[in-house]
């Protein structure tokens, strides 16, 4: 047999065609069967889908199909996450509307989504560049920002003088802008935050209930969430050293059991302390705009080199008076952490070892480990960071650590400078507040206008949609909005005076942190949800998306329901009760001799005694073959499900995704390796043909003598290939050692079956 006897091009579309007529992909919210709800986090339309797509959309149809198998009513929309920087940066490049080009390649996308045949209920689409769409989302904000979940504040921001905008930490490079090259300044700016850590110990708290969801997610969101438990210490500053008005240094630390090691303390560039001195101090002025130039990106600080400057200021140590501790402004230091200073302990934090060691301020050690000689124990270029009593301490001597903090904390606690302790116990998060203001033209409008009389004044709902205007210019650089002639000027809705609206635009994470509510009932015109749907379709039974999104996007989302929740959009905290991170497709990569990368489709691999050699097909020139990488379109290692299924089917694109991996880890796509599924389904029509054959008594005879199901149904094979393929894909499933038991499992669990 060979595996032309199923006519995938054909039979493929045909069948789709049918599934869409009968809709039996759609959801009702007025179906009485119990629901399941699964999700693959919706994709940002930049043009076409890869085959790592692919597999991130089976995960969810095997399950899809797998419960509603099971008699569920299965929710499994379909959106686009539409907002976004490429889309401006089209429309400055190549001279297109970010909307003309959003929408083209929504087209392109859903027509390439649609031929994989995935069981996805397209009724319920929607684009959050959709003004039907984020008008809900600005109603949202305005109910958060009467709830005390949205204000403005001011905040250091990474801003490009060339271009004229804000850039996130990320497309800081070495100390430029990604795209226009400048240096970037630090500005304090006005940006609209989300007050998410209202939520910090709730967010922290919850996740241990959220026992469906990889331990590595969770840890990843802990460690995010940052929480720490420590004593805030007043130093006080030397007045001899000390510019007019300062008096004292607070510090907040997790390791006072340390003090008797401190070294040197550590200021933000932003502190006011760094301030006072700077302003008599041009050199330390200076070195304050020259660290500002990194951005400030934790990563960025976390791997540059470690630099400070001696201020002269000297704090006094709390347990000694003649110890007097010298303060640098370092660059290590954020404002936005803590108090925006530490003290140094050397010995046992590796940051501050490299500090001394690059100062030559020395360190003494005051944690020993077990079984050390306390005489012998030093410290060179290695901290000490573990378990172990105290040395070098005073009357802490011979403590363990935990009743050293213990010690320090009672005794600062109970000694009074002025009318307040000198120390104090104190929780604190390393989580900050979401900042979403981007100057960026093509994001959700933020709907307040600003009046000289009043202030911040919202928009009445009545007017919403702010949307954006069409007839924009990106010739000039900035923001597109502010550059606008006439949509910004508009009337005070308090006093009738002149006003302007707000010109940032919506963090694009913020249309992400709700449309899987909004999937719920996406025809409601007049509200973000229909509270009861809502309820009873929530949370999502199993979300399937990267790991790269474990900690933003998830985090949000999960702030996100909670302030829906506190303003009556919905009655629950938690949106995903199953988490799914699948692994990655990944693939070559090839590279020209001028180092341009080509695709996949542009090589021919050719194996001779030397080994493996890649030649471009085109001109038959030599290609370096690299690493084996994610599939991106920067490296052009992407492989075109479009060519997929013109040479196999749809079927063999899904089936090797969940056949040929554990859906966890990590998928090297193979072009045989699609050869070989189809073998494998061509296997399965035969099964089919040879079931049909013996239920009608025809075994052995030819294929086409075979009456299909139903009265008057048409000679043929069709109905027996469909029906082969999917019953021999179901033993196929059953004999795979990891992925479908486990997507068993976690269906059964999520519907309350396990």
């Amino acid at each position: 047999m060979t595996a032309e006897r199923y006519n995938a091009r054909e039979s493929e579309p045909r069948w789709q065609a049918t599934w869409d007529q009968k809709a039996i992909f759609a959801s009702k919210n007025d179906d009485p069967r119990p629901k399941y709800y699964v999700l693959e986090m919706f994709p940002y339309p930049s043009g076409r889908i890869h085959i790592g797509h692919v597999r991130n959309y089976t995960l969810g149809d095997v399950l899809a199909r797998f419960m509603r198998a099971r008699g569920f009513n299965v929710l499994h929309p379909m959106g686009w996450d539409a907002f976004g920087l490429p889309a401006e940066n089209a429309a400055i490049e190549r001279k297109v509307a970010p909307k003309a080009w959003t929408y083209d390649n929504i087209a392109a996308m859903k027509k390439q989504l649609r031929s994989i045949g995935l069981s996805l209920d397209w009724s319920r689409e929607f684009a959050t560049c959709d003004p039907s769409y984020y008008k809900h989302q600005q109603k949202m904000f305005l109910d958060m920002l009467g709830a005390g979940l949205a204000e403005r504040e001011k905040r250091k921001l990474n801003w490009d003088p060339v271009d004229m905008t804000v850039l996130a930490n990320e497309q800081v490079i070495d100390g430029r802008g990604w795209r226009s090259g400048a240096v970037v300044e630090q500005r304090e700016m006005s940006q609209w935050v989300f007050k998410i850590t209202k939520y910090s110990q709730e967010l922290l708290e919850a996740l241990d209930g959220l026992d469906r969801w990889p331990d590595k997610v969770r840890l990843m969101q802990r460690n995010w969430i940052g929480r720490s438990e420590g004593l805030l210490i007043r130093f006080a500053l030397d007045a001899a050293t000390t510019p007019a008005g300062e008096t004292e240094l607070k510090i907040f630390t997790t390791r006072p059991d340390t003090l008797f090691g401190a070294k040197f303390m550590a200021i933000s560039a932003d502190h006011p302390l760094a301030q006072a001195a700077a302003a008599k101090n041009p050199k330390l002025a200076e070195f304050i705009a020259d660290i500002k130039k990194i951005g400030t990106a934790q990563s960025i600080i976390d791997t540059a080199e470690k630099q400070g400057f001696d201020t002269g200021i000297k704090a006094v140590h709390p347990f000694d008076p003649s110890w007097k501790l010298p303060v640098y402004v370092a660059n290590f230091v954020l404002m936005e952490y803590g108090t925006g200073a530490i003290f140094g302990c050397p010995a046992h934090d590796q940051r501050d070892l490299d500090f001394v060691n690059k100062y030559n301020l020395g360190n003494v050690p005051v944690v020993c480990p077990e079984g050390q000689d306390p005489k012998t124990f030093v410290i060179t270029d290695v901290a000490y960071d573990g378990d172990g009593r105290m040395i070098n301490s005073r009357f802490l001597d011979g403590m363990t650590i935990d009743a050293a903090k213990e010690e320090v904390a009672k005794r600062l606690e109970s000694e009074l400078r002025g009318n307040a302790p000198v120390g104090e116990r104190q929780v604190n998060f390393r989580l900050r507040d979401w900042g979403i203001s981007r100057q960026r033209y093509w994001g959700c409008p933020i709907p307040v206008i600003h009046c000289p009389k009043c202030d911040v004044v919202p928009v009445p709902d009545d007017q919403l949609p702010v949307t954006l205007p069409e007839d924009v210019s990106f010739d000039k650089p900035g923001n597109a909005l502010d550059h606008h002639p006439t949509w910004k000027h508009v009337s005070c809705p308090k006093c009738g005076g002149k006003a302007v609206r707000e010109t940032d635009t919506m963090d694009t994470f913020v249309d992400s942190s709700w449309y899987f509510a909004r999937f719920t009932d996406p025809w409601n015109e007049t509200a973000p949800t229909t509270p009861a749907v809502a309820n009873r379709m929530m949370p999502v039974d199993q979300y399937i998306g990267g790991v790269e999104h474990a900690i933003l996007h998830l985090l949000y989302s999960r702030f996100f329901t909670r302030a829906m929740k506190a303003t009556g959009h919905i009655d629950m905290s938690e949106p995903f009760a199953g988490m799914f991170t699948q692994g990655m497709v990944v693939h070559e990569t090839y590279q020209k001799a001028d180092g341009s990368w080509v695709t996949p489709a542009e090589v021919k691999i050719e194996v001779g005694g030397n080994g493996r050699r890649a030649v471009l097909l085109a001109t038959g020139e030599d290609v370096e073959i690299g690493p084996i990488e994610k599939m991106s379109k920067s490296k052009k290692n992407t492989v075109d499900p479009d060519d997929i299924i013109a040479s196999y089917g749809a079927d063999v694109a899904r089936w090797f995704m969940l056949s040929d991996s554990p859906p966890d880890r990590d998928v090297i796509w193979e072009r045989r390796a699609g050869a070989g599924c189809r073998t494998l389904r061509a296997a399965a029509v035969a099964a089919g043909e040879r079931i049909g054959r013996n239920r009608q008594g025809g075994a052995g005879g030819p294929a086409g003598n075979v009456r299909t199901r139903g009265a008057g149904a048409a000679q043929g094979g069709p109905w027996r290939a469909r029906q082969g393929v999917v019953r021999d894909r179901a033993a196929a499933f059953q004999r795979l050692p990891r992925p479908y038991p486990r997507i068993r499992q976690c269906a059964g669990r999520g519907a309350g079956q396990g």
